[in-house]
């Protein structure tokens, strides 16, 4: 919902300007149009005129004004959620902007031209330089080294000290013991609580720096969701593949139906292995990036229309903005409970196949 609310909002915002700005022009021209073909005026009338024409002039730049501020709003808003080569730390008041991080520019020697010709596969320009959702990506995972840093007291006889140790400790345990446990089993939940601990605290530190204002949520860019959903796509792969073996993974994608029905089956089951990391990427970029999208257009509005809407915007504004802070961390919980639940369909590949050897051997005793 704060997705599709953002995208109307952002619609009729631009579409709004530009409708009145259509019709401002066309009154003109039709009311330009009429003393044109009407007889000789006097005096009076050409100064009736002119004081109509003058109206109309200033209609006509009022337009203009309404259309290019909604155009600037809409343009600093975007602006704002979308990834870029600097980082700039802004504040609404004087002097605007306080810090610029030229990332991309630290890091030229990672623009890499090829002169086509020369390699076959390298042709072209291979941009690896950092933006500023990388940066992001960057402080989150420094913040995170050092809470765990911090969270590491204990007394004397090795028992956890402090409120920061304890709200860790909770934490990390709650994953292990609600998430991962349930979802791959006791037996190989010790091998994958490490990256699915990790990756919850990941995603939180992204989610919720992206709150602090002047920040930027790294989880807002469709690239940053995709490569968290490729690790766990992979690590899914792996863990089918360990758990079963290549055999019997490679069995798997039939679906145990008949061989005629392989043709139909194998695509549906290889489709089924790509839809689960696109969901996974897709629910946390587009809830990060239309709550941003949100917060931004309720404060656009002050802009747009006039003081008077802070006592209509602000409140939402605030509603909002508390209720990111519990989808930040709702999205991190989510993300690891699916990966918990990808990966221990594929370490359930294993335990079905040897089930199923376990009833034919039955069978066959029988």
């Amino acid at each position: 919902m704060k997705r599709v609310l953002g995208v109307i909002m952002l619609s009729a915002m631009l579409g709004s300007g530009a409708v009145f700005a259509a019709e401002q022009e066309q009154q003109v021209g039709e009311q330009a149009e009429a003393p044109a073909a009407a007889e000789p005026m006097h005096e009076g009338a050409a100064h009736h005129v002119a004081v109509g024409a003058a109206h109309e002039g200033g209609a006509h730049q009022v337009a203009g004004h309404e259309e290019s501020k909604s155009s600037e709003t809409a343009h600093h808003i975007l602006h704002h959620v979308a990834d870029g080569e600097d980082f700039e730390l802004e504040i609404p008041v004087p002097p605007y902007h306080l810090l610029t991080v030229p990332i991309a520019s630290w890091f030229s020697f990672l623009k890499i031209e090829r002169t086509p010709g020369v390699s076959s596969w390298l042709d072209g320009c291979w941009d690896l330089r950092p933006t500023k959702a990388i940066l992001m990506m960057w402080t989150a995972t420094a913040l995170l080294f050092l809470t765990v840093f911090l969270g590491r007291k204990r007394d004397a006889n090795g028992v956890p000290k402090g409120l920061l140790t304890h709200l860790v400790e909770v934490l990390v345990l709650y994953v292990r013991d609600e998430i991962v446990v349930p979802n791959i089993g006791k037996a190989e939940a010790p091998r994958y609580t490490p990256y699915i601990t990790s990756l919850f605290f990941f995603v939180l530190f992204m989610n919720w720096l992206g709150l602090i204002p002047g920040m930027f949520a790294a989880t807002g860019v469709l690239a940053v969701t995709t490569a968290l959903a490729v690790l766990t796509f992979v690590l899914t792969q792996v863990a089918g593949i360990r758990s079963a073996g290549l055999k019997g993974y490679l069995a798997h994608l039939t679906g145990g139906v008949p061989a005629f029905l392989w043709v139909i089956m194998i695509p549906v089951e290889v489709l089924g292995l790509f839809t689960k990391p696109f969901a996974l990427l897709v629910r946390l970029f587009a809830n990060m990036l239309g709550g941003h999208l949100v917060v931004f257009f309720l404060l656009g509005l002050i802009f747009m229309w006039a003081l008077g809407a802070v006592a209509v915007a602000l409140p939402l504004t605030i509603a909002i903005y508390m209720l990111e802070i519990f989808v930040g961390i709702l999205q991190a919980y989510l993300f690891a409970l699916l990966t918990s639940l990808f990966i221990g369909q594929g370490v359930a590949m294993g335990h079905h196949g040897h089930d199923d050897h376990a009833e034919h051997a039955a069978e066959h005793a029988h």
